[in-house]
């Protein structure tokens, strides 16, 4: 699981310009979902939803300062599975177990420790490993007080300078590969492996940069007319991202094509780095005969606008922030190779790894499980229908809380108690470019999507707000 990777990163699933093909060979001999879209455009709270099989106002868990656990790793554990979290897993506190038996936390690249991290400070696995080399993490805060200026224009981009096999992605593969090759247990393995990248800053070392130096990445055409029709939520967190910074992305109203080119670079850098680790992990398992027993699953949280629609980061409902890749590949339990394109939500992940392990799936899950399609190439029980959920907290401060819906045909974006919203006709307008929110003809399609989710989403997240959700924390300046 990488954090904040697009789907249209993957050379095998239609990015040519990308070099993954190690990526590339899960998609050509496995099963791949071209329309995954997560629950939630921010990282704790799509977690949540993936590790509970629930919606987020059926977690209450909504932001990053949430305290939350998984809660199905636990009955992988009770059959009889090791369970082994390598990475990034977001569990907050980030010490606790969550049901594994074994973890080596590795969390944001840039957690400025110094700050306190909103009281959470913590020092993981790589943050020791960089001390005990010397090495002083980089964090926006230094960064910015070395060079200002070059900071401000830097769009997050900051090459690895120290040894490559210390950078956060190459720590986490590594740390993989010596701990599948130390074992000894027979026990049946549930491993979760959680890579820091493509998530800024961006930061891949100059050799895999050095790749895409002359590659052609297609960038967005974004226009003032396009941003004044986009809600006021939206505008709000478009200023925060400038004002804020955060995870040492300083970000600009409308960033010329050669900074937006310069992002996607790096950007395409850091999975080509996640890449190779993901070949040097196959490799271990081949070498100990475990490949045909193994079912290898490849996903995202949820994506990075890279400057769509002028934005960066996540927290928009846009499908380049929620569309991930979802591949599933075991030659000894996928006969077939095949790319889905029916709409279906990551959650759905839930239930279908429990199904693998013949654990029965709890009745109170949200999701469905994708395994019988897997397995035995039934027909996909879904209606195309998938939702994302997100509430106001110290990054998107415009909202209250954002509901989306989208099937094949529309996709419509609600925000609870404002007037403007969101509302697409995919099949003519499948970029998003066009917001028919406040067009006379598509009045009556637009209420009754609202009504719609009012019905199904809105007591839910009262009952949440009830419960525990905090008030989040505020964003610093520098």
């Amino acid at each position: 699981m990488t954090d904040q990777q697009r789907f249209d990163s993957i050379a095998a699933l239609g990015s040519s310009w990308m070099h993954t093909p190690n990526l590339d060979r899960l998609v050509n001999e496995g099963i791949s979902f071209s329309n995954c879209f997560v629950n939630s455009p921010v990282c704790v709270t799509s977690r949540a939803s993936l590790f509970a099989g629930k919606y987020p106002h059926n977690t209450g868990i909504f932001h990053n300062f949430q305290t939350w656990q998984p809660s199905w790793v636990s009955n992988m554990a009770d059959v009889g599975y090791h369970c082994v979290n390598i990475g990034k897993m977001h569990i907050n506190p980030y010490h606790e177990m969550g049901g594994f038996h074994q973890r080596f936390v590795v969390e944001n690249k840039d957690r400025p420790l110094f700050l306190n991290e909103h009281k959470r400070a913590f020092y993981d696995e790589w943050d020791k490993a960089l001390k005990s080399h010397g090495i002083d993490k980089p964090s926006r805060y230094k960064r910015h007080i070395a060079d200002p200026e070059g900071y401000q224009q830097a769009l997050g981009c900051f090459p690895w300078q120290h040894d490559e096999q210390l950078h956060s992605d190459m720590f986490v593969g590594n740390t993989v590969n010596w701990w599948l090759k130390d074992r000894l247990s027979d026990a049946p393995l549930f491993l979760q492996i959680g890579f820091p990248g493509p998530h800024p800053p961006y930061d891949p070392s100059p050799a895999f940069l050095e790749m895409y130096a002359d590659t052609d990445i297609p960038l967005p055409e974004v226009t003032s007319n396009q941003l004044q029709r986009q809600p006021q939520a939206q505008k709000d967190l478009r200023q925060n991202m400038i004002d804020y910074n955060f995870d040492s992305v300083q970000w600009q109203h409308m960033p010329d094509a050669e900074g937006i080119l310069k992002i996607r670079r790096h950007y395409a850098a850091n999975v080509s780095m996640i890449d190779q680790k993901v070949g040097e992990i196959l490799s271990t398992l081949e070498q100990q005969a475990e490949l045909d027993n193994t079912l290898i699953v490849f996903t995202s949280d949820h994506a990075d606008a890279l400057g769509d629609h002028g934005h960066i980061q996540k927290w928009t409902m846009y499908d380049t922030v929620l569309r991930v890749p979802l591949i599933f590949w075991s030659p000894g339990m996928i006969k077939r190779q095949q790319i889905i394109d029916t709409p279906i939500e990551l959650m759905a992940l839930a239930p279908t790894l429990l199904d693998v392990a013949n654990i029965e799936v709890p009745t109170d899950f949200d999701a469905t499980s994708l395994w019988p399609c897997l397995r035995h190439d039934d027909e996909l029980n879904e209606d195309g229908v998938v939702y994302a959920e997100l509430a106001r907290d110290h990054i998107q401060t415009g909202a209250q809380f954002i509901v989306m819906r989208r099937d094949q045909d529309w996709k419509i974006v609600w925000y609870a108690g404002a007037d403007d919203g969101e509302l697409y006709n995919i099949k003519a307008d499948p970029d998003e470019l066009n917001n028919l929110w406040f067009e006379p003809t598509y009045q009556q399609i637009r209420d009754d999507f609202v009504a719609a989710i009012q019905q199904r989403t809105l007591m839910g997240f009262i009952n949440a707000q009830k419960k525990s959700l905090p008030t989040p924390q505020q964003p610093m300046k520098i």
